[in-house]
Parts: C-alpha cells; sequence; structure tokens
C-alpha cells in the first residue's frame, strides 16, 4: 500500500483558474495540506469562428498550472505517489502525438512546455448553430449535443476548416493532455465521465458511436481510448516539479463530478456548485436505473447544468469597466467586483427581475437574458447587483425545482465553487431561495475531490 507519509496531488483545470490541493492521511480521513490557485487568463480569439468562437490558450494554461505546482512545498511534493487531476468538461484540443511537449527544466525540476497543439475550444463555444447541430448524425447517447462539445466542434472543422484537423492525431479535453504529456501516452486516454461530455458516447456500454461518426466521415482516429473513474492512466516520466518519476496518474476526471465527491457524503444532501458555470446535483436512490448514464463510482447523478454562473457576474463586471473607460475613467475590474458586492450587501431586497441566461442554455440555446419590473427607485449599483445574483439562483432552481428536491428526500445543501466561496450576496439569494441548511466548501473542492479519487483507488 501506499505509506503513510505520501501525499496526493489533486489538480482541477478550471475555466479561469487552475487549482492544485495537497492532500495527506490523518485519523479523520484527508486533509488538505496545502492549496494554491492560480488564474490562467487564457481567453483568446479565435480565428476561425470569430465572436462566436471561444477559445483558450494552452501554454498560459500550463503556464498558470507550473505556477501554482512552483508554490506548493518542495518537501511535500517530493512525497507524492499519487496524481488526479479534473478539469472543464466538453472542451476539445487537439496536438501532435510526437511532438505534443518539450520537457525543459525550471527551478523547481522538469517541467513540459507544449509545443504542437491547437487552442482548447471550450464548452462556452459557440461556433455551433442549432441548424448546423441539426445537420449533424443523431447521436447513440443519453445526452443531447450541443454546441461547445467536443465531437460537435471536431464536425465543424470536417465541414468548415478541413485541413486543420490534418495538423494534428490527437485529440482530447484539456486534462486529458495533461494526463497524456505527463505519461507519455502514445494514445489519448479518457475517462466515461469525459467522454460522455463530448457527445456520441453511449455511456451504458461505455464506447464511442463509432459506426454513426464513420458513416459520416469523422475522423475517429482523433477519438481517445476510454477508461472506468479511478483507474491508473499511468506514471510520470519525469520528476515532474519534485514529483517523483513514476508518481501514478489517474485518469482524467470531469470537475463537477470531482466538486460532488469531495463533499456529498448523505443521499440527502444535494450539491449547488457555482464557479464559471453552476450545476445543481442531487444523488438518485439506489437502484436507479436510467436508459443510458454515465457511470461514476457506481451511483448516479440527477443535474441541473446552468451555463450562466459567475461567468454573468463576470461579464457584467466587465460592462461596468467598459462603460466607465468611455466615459474616460480607469477603474480595475478586481475593484469594481469589490464594491459591487459592497453595494448589495447594503441592498437586502431589489424589486428589479434579472432573468441571466446572456449564454443560453443548453436546452434553449436561443433564449437570452431579459430584466423586468424596472422602477426608478431600484436603478442603483447594489439593486442591480442584488438582482442579478438572485436571478442567477433562481434560473438554477428552475431547472431543479424545491418541489423536486424535496420529493427526493434532500435534506441540506452543499455550495461549492469558486463564485460562491467568493460572493456572499450569492450565497445570501441561494439561503433565501432554498428552505434547507446550507454548508459551504472551498474554492479548491474539485482539486480535492480529484485527489480523493486517487486516494481512494489506490
Amino acid at each position: 500500500g501506499r505509506p503513510a507519509s505520501a501525499c496526493v496531488l489533486g489538480i482541477d483545470l478550471g475555466t479561469t483558474s487552475v487549482k492544485a490541493a495537497l492532500l495527506t492521511g490523518a485519523e479523520q480521513g484527508q486533509v488538505v495540506a496545502e492549496s494554491c490557485s492560480r488564474e490562467t487568463q487564457a481567453h483568446t480569439n479565435s480565428l476561425d469562428a470569430g465572436p462566436q468562437g471561444m477559445e483558450q490558450n494552452v501554454q498560459r494554461i500550463i503556464g498558470a498550472l507550473n505556477e501554482c505546482l512552483a508554490a506548493l512545498p518542495q518537501q511535500q511534493l517530493q512525497r507524492v505517489s499519487h496524481i488526479g487531476i479534473s478539469g472543464q468538461m466538453h472542451g476539445i484540443v487537439f496536438w501532435k502525438r510526437d511532438k505534443g511537449c518539450k520537457w525543459t527544466e525550471s527551478g523547481t525540476g522538469p517541467t513540459f512546455e507544449p509545443e504542437e497543439v491547437s487552442h482548447l475550444i471550450t464548452w462556452q463555444d459557440g461556433r455551433c448553430s442549432p441548424t448546423f447541430l441539426s445537420s449533424l448524425p443523431l447521436p447513440q447517447s443519453h445526452i443531447s449535443l450541443a454546441t461547445g462539445f467536443g465531437c460537435a466542434t471536431v464536425y465543424w472543422y470536417l465541414k468548415k476548416s478541413p485541413d486543420f484537423l490534418k495538423s494534428y492525431d490527437a485529440a482530447g479535453t484539456i486534462h486529458d493532455y495533461v494526463v497524456a504529456m505527463l505519461c507519455d501516452l502514445k494514445k489519448p486516454l479518457m475517462s466515461v465521465q469525459n467522454a460522455a461530455s463530448w457527445g456520441y458516447f453511449n455511456s451504458r456500454d461505455k464506447s464511442w458511436n463509432t459506426d454513426t461518426l464513420k458513416k459520416s466521415g469523422f475522423p475517429v482516429h482523433l477519438l481517445p481510448e476510454v477508461g472506468d473513474p479511478g483507474s491508473i492512466a499511468g506514471r510520470t516520466i519525469c520528476a515532474w516539479h519534485g514529483i517523483p518519476k513514476g508518481a501514478k496518474v489517474g485518469i482524467a476526471l470531469g470537475d463537477f463530478q470531482c466538486s460532488v465527491y469531495s463533499c456529498l457524503t448523505e443521499r440527502s444532501d444535494a450539491v449547488l456548485n457555482m464557479s464559471t458555470s453552476a450545476q445543481l446535483t442531487v444523488s438518485m436512490p439506489l437502484g436507479f436505473q436510467p436508459p443510458e448514464t454515465p457511470d461514476f463510482n457506481g451511483d448516479y447523478l440527477a443535474v441541473a447544468a446552468s451555463l450562466n454562473g459567475g461567468n454573468v457576474l463576470a461579464t457584467f463586471v466587465g460592462m461596468v469597466a467598459r462603460w466607465t473607460e468611455e466615459l474616460g475613467l480607469q477603474v480595475q475590474e478586481s475593484d469594481i467586483y469589490t464594491k459591487i458586492i459592497r453595494a448589495a450587501l447594503a441592498q437586502s431586497d431589489s424589486r428589479l427581475s434579472v432573468h441571466p441566461t446572456i449564454f443560453g442554455e443548453r436546452h434553449s440555446p436561443e433564449q437570452l437574458a431579459s430584466v423586468t419590473h424596472i422602477a426608478v427607485s431600484d436603478l442603483s449599483l447594489g439593486h442591480v447587483t442584488r438582482a442579478l445574483c438572485r436571478g442567477i439562483v433562481e434560473n438554477l432552481c428552475s431547472m431543479l425545482p424545491v418541489q423536486r428536491l424535496m420529493e427526493t428526500g434532500v435534506r441540506r445543501i452543499l455550495g461549492t465553487g469558486s463564485a460562491l466561496a467568493r460572493n456572499e450576496v450569492l450565497r445570501q439569494e441561494v439561503e433565501r431561495i432554498f428552505p434547507f441548511p446550507v454548508v459551504y466548501g472551498k474554492d479548491v473542492d474539485a482539486a480535492v475531490g480529484a485527489a480523493m479519487v486517487m486516494f481512494h483507488r489506490k
């Protein structure tokens, strides 16, 4: 077994930040010994898809990962025996198998830098219109295809820019890429969680819709092999940032599943995760068998997955920043965020009603945001921010209503994710809308969950 003094490293490659957590064993279970977070600042313009595209620079993501690991204590990294990695689902990055990265020396030991790698086309990508999606073959999957899903993005390149695909012979999520580089995998390996999030994957028999895809000319050689969550993908080929060569690396997991795994202990708990996007989930009863569904640790989850969470507030802050700049003033976005939260805390209520779906929803991609019940008395920054926060929570609640939670036997809500951790107004609105006790987790829950999986599956 694992030596008593060994550590497990958990990593989460999120939409806006990279997080890392070191777990050690203790009498009461696992303890977070150290954690670190770095913003990626990775968003970049899409040359192919224009304003509808949502892409990130992989070099910046890996740069933030390297900064995170360099900030952790070297003596503890040297004790790492297992690494668990999670990240943003649905998105896709392409690379050349033999030139995906180059290993170099850094101040904390060997590390890798991306080489022949595309941008990451993220889950927020909007290049696949409803009309385009309706022209694609029907998936044999319990999940409806949506823009931002890996297979949909491949189809878009196949039809709009086929030469792009000829430059690469491997693909995966951003966290699949990191696992492949750490272990020098000749063929990418992907968990059933990430495979289901790409579309065209049958979760019951754990296989791609290969026949359907081949008939339509889809480049099936780009599809990764698929394995179970908790399985070992390989071992580190170098002493990465001081982590011993040969440390076991788990197959990459979904960030949402890891957030749930880090805190969900009772079947009467529901988990509300809010970071860039937002999800509300409950564990289904024992013995529940839907026609097809992803499996994680033997349990099934019912999830309301909203595309609108912390990203809505970030967009609002960006709008205020642009307005002030147009008025000839300069205010940092971080200062704006602090001030609007303070202003909203001073307003206990607002008659404004904000429907915040500025990014649409997968079940209704063309339904955008709206504001109603606008009165002259509710136009302050505090009123607007309060109403916006409430709207984000109400939108999620509309997808998995309180009555349904009660029928499922929910007695408590566990709040996770960076948006809830950093925003007291959102927390107040959660407690106002949901008639259950609410307990809050940490900003690094997904990283902790990824590490816990390795602890429990060693």
